[in-house]
């Protein structure tokens, strides 16, 4: 047999975790060799073109589809009455059903019927030939409307005669959570802060636009669906929306492209291509454009937080009150009301506050309805948070870094489990120092020579200032992911996971933990995911959850894989168990040069003369990953920016942003998630928002509206991680770090427009325009005058 042992460079003990590997992902990423479900064409499909409401909210009086119908190369045309028998698009199995068993009121039809609800809200489908002959046939339907008042504003929407769900009002949910004293505190305190902020609604806008494509096996009633984000949780929605058996639906994999949670939905355009492939037998293509992506994506953030803090008279705070407006749209999505939860817990952040109350109203609006966008409820409500310590900092009568020295957890006050719930799992922050942190990340960057330099300008006429934003994350969510890890005799290997692949990174990563664990050089190592024929069974990738969650499965069956392997060994070399290692992807004898390859192992395992004992034949194990407990990176983003007077624009001279990785796998590729964060970041602190008309017609519905920073805005961004607080709660002792970047991002923004600009305003609302840069910058400049 052929020896296939590694390369002759020696990864004797080689440690693959912590290495800056190149991301496997890039090679066809970058050079046009990825296939993603738009580039998938298959003998007689079909192409499927929505027609969307123009109103956003309106009875539908008709739909006349005679002409579609009528026009060359179209197959089917469908309304709201031919899928009605369908229902509502269901939400995930979250447990919230139990705690709110109305929500399923706040589902969303495939094809509206009787009502529209937001502008974009699909109403009729058409099916032709060609992807233009479904375009323009789409545009021969008419909608005859009873045009209806619309509701925009989240606190509006609950004191309206305006109802989107009749009889039900437009309140969906109301989370009501707390511990300790919080009427005490401020009975007692010497200084209370209060202030309402708002964040505008935007959301990620990747490169690549929804799109799917669905393949009918009529013989078998089977339905093959490619380009969808969680394949797992996607397969039983779809499934239970179709009345199909799960293992009729089966997610092959694709290229998704970018996500950040804004695609990890079911959609109603999805439901709709099911069914018509389904229906015809024929394969169905659908392909978003930019235009839609803009209304009927889902959108993200829009909250109002009314936030008041109580403090003793040396500014520690002594509780916090918040009552949260959260804009879910027209209809509850796939995972919600999870951003609801998360925000309502997750303001107190890394701070040591002793006692909490919050009240949260998911509303319901005629806009388009909201999912989680990176760092989903961790934006919102960091920068409520900051911005209110930055206005107690003043009102107590010390520096913002002060404020913040006294209040921050320290490792002394840990384990903080204050008694309070997120998404059914305690806050239970065991691991760290966010003090020590913030003193770190402030010698890292020299805090005083900022200040110092940031005087100076200010003497010199510029306008120039800094701001702080103090952040913690939650991440890890999901009580468990699947792997598996399969040695060949063709001298590679394949690791499978239920994770999946948005632009993280992920097959690196695990190839990395992986190779650690098996001593195999990465290169040998092939990821496979968002395949349910493949991986029966998983979460998937949301949350800053895979490294922790899908990285632990398969490091359990990479050591089964070694597990298994010295027991084969023994009897292949005769040699007892406990003489046998691992060294260099080989099992070794300690006291003679005897060894065997993996790969060997593998290819001499004949399933016809397995040993009745042994789990299964092959060099091969599975393994199931749980973990109850979340973990909580946390971080400090700092910057110094100056604004244009006679423009209002704005150049950001430093940008400093940090976290506490625990352990982190590849540096590299940690870097890159990091300042992607961090611009996406500042897209929603100064450039992107989803405006409407009073009567709820879109505004931005293409980039010409909606704005995004270039290469041209983007600044150098600082890192500075830390590794010092590895966390207990999983054996790679790592934390998730996918949206620690974005998280304190408008709150440092806010911040440093307000010292730059030093009119004596605070900065409530996010983002901040041009507009009003220049109009502050006059006011300010006329009462000096």
């Amino acid at each position: 047999m052929t020896n296939l042992t590694e390369p002759a460079v020696s990864t004797r003990n080689k440690s693959w975790i912590g290495e800056s590997i190149r991301r496997r992902e890039d090679e066809r990423l970058l050079t046009g060799k990825a296939l993603f479900a738009a580039d998938i064409d298959l003998p007689r499909q079909l192409h499927l073109r929505i027609v969307r409401s123009t109103y956003a909210h309106a009875r539908v009086l008709a739909v006349d589809v005679a002409d579609a119908k009528r026009h060359p190369g179209v197959r089917l045309v469908l309304t709201g009455d031919d899928l009605a028998h369908l229902g509502t698009i269901p939400l995930q199995d979250l447990g919230y059903h139990e705690d709110y068993p109305q929500i399923e009121t706040f589902t969303q039809p495939p094809l509206a019927t009787d009502r529209v609800l937001y502008v974009g809200q699909p109403v009729a489908a058409v099916l032709a030939d060609d992807p233009y002959v479904a375009e323009d046939a789409a545009e021969l339907v008419t909608v005859d409307y009873e045009v209806l008042p619309a509701v925009l504003d989240p606190v509006d929407a609950l004191d309206t005669d305006v109802e989107l769900f009749p009889g039900v009002g437009n309140e969906g949910v109301r989370i009501e959570k707390g511990y300790g004293d919080v009427d005490a505190a401020f009975q007692n305190a010497a200084h209370i802060v209060s202030h309402e902020y708002r964040t505008g609604r935007h959301s990620g806008v990747p490169m690549e636009t929804r799109n799917c494509v669905v393949q009918p096996d009529p013989g078998r009633d089977v339905l093959f669906v490619s380009g969808i984000v969680h394949v797992h949780d996607s397969q039983k929605v779809l499934a239970r929306i179709l009345g199909m058996p799960d293992t009729s639906v089966r997610m092959r994999h694709s290229e998704i492209g970018g996500n950040f949670g804004v695609k990890g939905d079911i959609f109603p355009e999805y439901v709709v291509a099911a069914w018509a492939a389904r229906h015809l037998g024929r394969p169905v293509k659908w392909v978003e454009d930019r235009s839609e992506h803009m209304v009927a994506t889902s959108h993200a953030r829009e909250q109002v937080h009314r936030l008041e803090a109580a403090l003793d008279a040396d500014g520690r705070i002594l509780g916090l009150r918040d009552e949260i407006f959260h804009n879910h749209g027209a209809y509850f999505r796939q995972a919600e009301p999870l951003v609801s939860d998360i925000t309502s817990v997750i303001v107190v952040g890394p701070y040591r506050i002793p006692s909490y109350s919050v009240t949260l109203h998911a509303v319901l609006t005629n806009k388009t309805p909201v999912a989680a966008y990176r760092g989903p409820g961790r934006y919102e409500s960091t920068f409520a948070r900051e911005r209110l310590l930055d206005l107690a900092s003043q009102t107590v009568g010390i520096s913002t870094i002060e404020i913040r020295r006294r209040n921050l957890l320290t490792a002394s006050d840990l384990p903080w489990n204050p008694g309070i719930e997120m998404v059914h799992e305690p806050y239970h922050f065991v691991s760290g120092d966010p003090a020590e942190h913030l003193e770190k990340a402030l010698t890292h960057i020299d805090w005083d020579s900022w200040v110092t330099e940031t005087e100076q300008l200010r003497r010199d006429g510029k306008s120039v200032g800094i701001g702080v934003g103090v952040l913690m994350d939650k991440a890890g969510l999901g009580l468990y992911e699947t792997g598996a890890v399969e040695v060949s005799a063709v001298g590679r290997v394949r690791v499978l996971t239920g994770a999946s692949s948005v632009g993280q990174g992920i097959e690196t990563v695990l190839s990395q933990i992986a190779a650690e664990h098996l001593q195999i050089n990465p290169e040998r190592i092939d990821v496979v995911h968002s395949d349910t024929d493949l991986v029966p069974d998983g979460v998937g990738s949301w949350s800053s959850r895979s490294t922790v969650l899908a990285g632990g499965a398969v490091r359990e069956a990479a050591l089964a894989v070694v597990a298994k392997a010295k027991r084969l060994a023994s009897t292949m070399l005769d040699v007892p168990e406990e003489r046998l290692r691992l060294v260099d992807g080989a099992i070794a004898d300690t006291e003679s040069e005897a060894s065997i390859s993996l790969y060997e192992i593998a290819g001499r395992r004949d399933p016809y003369t397995a040993r009745l004992d042994d789990d299964e034949p092959g060099l091969a194990a599975h393994a199931v990953y749980r973990n109850n407990e979340m973990n909580y990176p946390y971080g400090v983003t700092i910057v110094q920016i100056e604004v244009d007077p006679a423009t209002g624009g704005h150049t950001f001279r430093r940008f400093l942003t940090t976290t506490e990785a625990g352990r982190m796998i590849n540096p590299m590729t940690t870097r890159g998630q990091i300042i992607g964060a961090a611009i996406q970041g500042i897209g929603g602190a100064l450039y992107e928002e989803f405006a409407y008309e009073e009567d709820g017609t879109p505004i931005a519905t293409s980039f010409m509206d909606y704005l995004l920073p270039a290469a041209q805005e983007m600044p150098e961004v600082d890192i500075f991680v830390t590794e010092d607080a590895p966390s207990p709660d999983n054996p790679l002792r790592a934390k998730g770090l996918g949206e620690v970047g974005i998280i304190a991002v408008g709150a440092a923004v806010a911040a440093a427009l307000d010292n730059a600009i030093g009119d004596g305003l605070h900065t409530d609302r996010i983002p901040v325009t041009p507009q009003q840069i220049f109009e502050r910058c006059r006011s300010r400049n006329k009462t000096a005058d």
